[in-house]
């Protein structure tokens, strides 16, 4: 199958590959960067995100001299923060070690790399022979073998990992992971792949046996938790309380007074201890995230003095706020306390 499949890959490539800046680089640093800003990230925003990291942090040594806050606050935006965290006490392992690790197995020992991240910056930045293993290669490798053992079972896994590199060429190894990425992301996509300009089209055993949509298969193990909560925004004489989450799904990130599992008898009492004046903002806010569905109420409370809280909590000025990396549901509630702040100003202005 080699001889017939890696061939016309690479010719393909050669012809429709994306030129992506960390392609016209061997630096490790560039490229694991790119790797991992690229997961759960489409490449047009990571692109930017990329060059934004780059500029800030030009080496692994100023990303590891940065702080944690500084690296989320860049980060704002992507989502899964979890991988801002790592790539930043990643940056510190490199910097300790006294150089960026140039093998599959060293690179595994660094925070958040797995075998795919590990495969392509040892195939991109130093050309090892090792496969890079994503959906892409998934999903490409199980529609032209017609292959229907599920890609998240430990055979599965297995089974194309093997299958990938017995076909990477030792000569090309870069070339090889690329194609298969390009391949899989803009022709043999998920849904709505173009087969009819596929070069694969006369050879693809999903193709000839009309299965192209129920390839690849994926066994279905995941259940979606559904959260309730409630947000106080706090505000008193042009400050706002926050505190720093210290674990869950936006660690590192700040946010304003939380309450788990909210009912009106809890938000009563809460707010009536708070003291000062409560404006319920938003009801059943829903926040979709990959493994979770929130919603979530907004509730404003102004107050003439500071209320007792937690030690966790600070206050900080109003316009200040963007100094701090924030979920992006803190920052649908920012956006919806300023629509109400102009609202209010333009009827003051009105009364006037």
């Amino acid at each position: 199958m080699s001889d017939i499949f890696v061939p016309a890959l690479l010719k393909w490539f050669e012809a429709n590959g994306r030129d992506l800046p960390w392609r016209h680089t061997h630096d490790p640093y560039a490229i694991w960067l790119s790797e991992v800003i690229l997961q759960q990230t489409r490449v047009i925003q990571g692109q930017v995100y990329w060059e934004r990291f780059l500029k800030a942090y030009p080496t692994v040594k100023d990303l590891a001299a940065a702080s944690e806050d500084d690296v989320l606050l860049l980060w704002e935006g992507l989502g899964y923060y979890s991988r801002a965290r790592n790539l930043h006490q990643a940056a510190q392992q490199i910097v300790s070690l006294g150089h960026f690790p140039d093998t599959p197995q060293d690179l595994r020992k660094l925070k958040g790399i797995g075998p795919y991240t590990a495969a392509a910056v040892s195939s991109f930045a130093f050309g090892i022979p090792i496969a890079a293993v994503d959906g892409n290669v998934y999903r490409v490798l199980s529609r032209f073998m017609g292959i229907d053992t599920p890609i998240n079972s430990t055979e599965g896994k297995a089974l194309f990992s093997q299958l990938a590199q017995s076909l990477i060429p030792k000569d090309r190894p870069a070339d090889f992971n690329q194609a298969m990425m390009d391949f899989g992301a803009t022709l043999c996509t998920p849904k709505s792949p173009q087969c009819t300009i596929c070069p694969f089209l006369e050879t693809c055993a999903a193709f000839r046996s009309n299965r192209v949509a129920e390839l690849p298969v994926k066994l279905r193990k995941t259940k979606v938790l559904t959260l309730r909560l409630a947000y106080i925004y706090i505000r008193c004489s042009g400050e706002v309380a926050i505190h720093r989450r210290k674990e869950g799904i936006w660690q590192g990130l700040w946010e304003p007074l939380l309450v788990d599992n909210p009912t009106d008898s809890s938000m009563f009492s809460i707010l009536n201890g708070l003291g000062g004046t409560s404006i319920l903002l938003r009801k059943g806010v829903r926040h979709v995230l990959t493994h979770r569905l929130i919603y979530a109420d907004f509730y404003l409370l102004k107050v003439s003095e500071k209320p007792e809280l937690p030690d966790s909590y600070i206050w900080v000025k109003e316009s200040e706020l963007g100094h701090y990396a924030l979920p992006r549901l803190i920052e649908i509630l920012l956006d919806i306390i300023r629509s109400c702040d102009v609202g209010e100003q333009m009827k003051n202005l009105q009364n006037l």
